[in-house]
């Protein structure tokens, strides 16, 4: 029997292809080219990593799913799905306000950015980060362990996300879901208004300069404002809101966007509207045309 392969399965595919190319491209470009070893790149490099390790989480498993009849998945698969996600995402969360705190640096106190962003910062902050990332997970997922699940154990979801698994359980999830506003509302808006609060210095010490400085500084945020604005929106409307207005097709159509669109876009936008990152692209090329293979052989 011949397989139909069904349009959205290409669709997924194709994002997950770009989202891996974009990605890989982005960490070997700033490994290789010695301009781009600075602070802001670090936080890149990493920021490109967790891309590529949250949407691996699970679209690996969805195209399965596409192909075959039995859709089903372990309840440790499923809790090990919703650890490493919830893992990556927050991780996420924090990395794009260290990249905030970065250009707050980097643009209101230029003199002592090479002092405040020195290499042990800026792996304490990433490091930070990651355990900011494995704390928050762990506790919404010991609190998923606590819960019964009776049956039918049917997700209505691509993913093994927190809010449609509080939804099957038939335990008293009143203080999971308070958890999850509580400790999830936290960490959004901590780091939001983190990031709020650099960008106001930073539009402040901006508008004090000159039309050519000024138009430097405010291209090197762009490509991080997008960022951050594709990714709160999307987050807040899944995870940041009680149950009273929860919207399971709305938080499926938000986590499509979170977890498919961004992890795609973002390697998109910090190399289509930064100079930089188009000039070590550029230099790679040329040293590749000028060093093909068969000249290395010889």
């Amino acid at each position: 029997m011949e397989m139909i392969i069904p349009p959205l399965f290409v669709v997924i595919l194709l994002i997950y292809v770009i989202t891996l190319v974009g990605n890989l491209i982005m960490i070997s470009l700033i490994t290789i080219d010695f301009q781009l070893q600075t602070p802001m790149y670090f936080f890149l490099i990493n920021l490109s990593i967790v891309d590529l390790c949250y949407s691996s989480v699970f679209i690996p498993r969805m195209l399965v799913n596409f192909l075959v009849e039995n859709k089903t998945i372990s309840y440790s698969g499923c809790l090990a799905q919703h650890f490493s996600f919830v893992v990556f995402v927050t991780t996420e969360g924090f990395l794009l306000a260290a990249m905030a705190y970065d250009r707050y640096v980097a643009i209101c106190s230029p003199l002592l950015y090479t002092t405040l962003m020195a290499r042990r910062v800026c792996v304490c902050l990433v490091v930070g980060s990651y355990l900011g990332g494995l704390c928050n997970s762990l506790v919404h997922t010991s609190g998923l362990l606590k819960l019964s699940f009776c049956g039918p154990n049917t997700i209505n979801h691509f993913f093994c996300d927190t809010n449609p698994l509080l939804e099957l359980s038939c335990s008293d999830n009143h203080l999971n879901e308070l958890v999850l506003v509580t400790l999830s509302g936290i960490v959004a808006m901590s780091t939001l208004l983190f990031v709020i609060i650099s960008y106001l210095y930073i539009l402040f010490s901006v508008l004090s300069m000159g039309s050519a400085s000024r138009y430097k500084a405010f291209s090197t945020c762009a490509s991080h404002l997008t960022a951050v604005t594709l990714f709160y929106g999307p987050v807040s409307l899944s995870h940041v809101q009680p149950s009273s207005r929860y919207s399971l097709e709305q938080e499926k159509i938000s986590a499509v966007f979170y977890t498919l669109v961004i992890p795609m876009l973002n390697p998109l936008i910090y190399s289509l509207r930064n100079k930089e990152v188009k000039n070590a692209l550029r230099r790679l090329m040329e040293r590749k045309k000028c060093c093909p293979p068969a000249c290395l052989s010889g």
